[in-house]
């Protein structure tokens, strides 16, 4: 899908998922870029060229395909181009759905090569930069800036997650890990939604049509960061945790 000029403030804007669509014609805007398609595909693949044959593994790399498709391919793309709560929804699904399931299909074999702490760091970093009125209009001033924001975004939660489940991260490590991501994002929510006027200028003219006001439609995107984005880092979390805490079985001997 070619995207199309968006023109706000003197600053033209290209988005990947084309132009701000209106909500009469937003179930006809399917992305169907072959490129990504092809990409999908070769995603799945690699799982198979990894050697991996495992349900748990096959589930995971399923789900993450399913979601990358509502991410990219479905109307919530084109979406992401009128309103800046669905690009948060968005990374959302990249950085909270997507990530943690490759890092299922594709875990790591051996010890990691960053501390938790780092990944934790490096991660809310870049979320933090693409979040900020600057960077996040750089990233639709063309399809390259635009992967770049979304690969940044989805290696450093899939390195994030890859190391919370990793079987080394032992004592709560991955839970605290994940609680100082749930903090992080939280607060960066809570900005958004107590910011006095809209910061975000490639929304400026796009959000009337669907009756939000810009700054109506950046305090439902810290809304968003805020509250849902807590579940499957909290669930994951209180999973670990108390796994933790229950004691061990011995494994009767052969």
């Amino acid at each position: 899908m070619q995207g199309a000029h968006l023109t706000v403030q003197s600053i033209t804007y290209d988005p990947y998922c084309g132009p701000a669509p209106l909500p009469a014609d937003l179930w006809a805007a399917w992305n169907l870029d072959p490129v990504l398609i092809l990409a999908m595909l070769a995603s799945f693949l690699a799982w198979r060229v990894a050697g991996r044959r495992d349900r748990v593994g096959l589930r995971a790399n399923l789900g993450a395909q399913l979601l990358i498709a509502l991410a990219f391919v479905s109307p919530l793309c084109a979406l992401s181009s009128a309103l800046f709560s669905a690009r948060v929804a968005h990374h959302l699904v990249l950085i909270g759905g997507i990530a943690p399931l490759l890092a299922i299909a594709f875990p790591w074999r051996r010890g990691p090569m960053l501390p938790l702490s780092a990944l934790v760091i490096g991660h809310a970093t870049i979320v933090w930069l693409w979040h900020a009125p600057g960077p996040y209009g750089f990233a639709l001033s063309s399809h390259a800036a635009y992967w770049l924001m979304q690969a940044t975004l989805g290696i450093s939660a899939w390195a994030l997650w890859r190391g919370v489940l990793s079987p080394f991260a032992r004592n709560g490590r991955g839970a605290f890990a994940l609680l100082a991501t749930i903090m992080q994002m939280g607060f960066l929510g809570a900005l958004l939604v107590f910011a006095p006027q809209p910061v975000f200028a490639p929304h400026f003219g796009t959000t009337a049509p669907f009756g939000l006001s810009p700054l109506t439609d950046q305090q439902l995107a810290g809304l968003l960061m805020w509250v849902p984005a807590f579940v499957p880092y909290a669930g994951v979390a209180i999973w670990q945790l108390a796994g933790s805490l229950l004691p061990r079985v011995p494994r009767p001997a052969q």
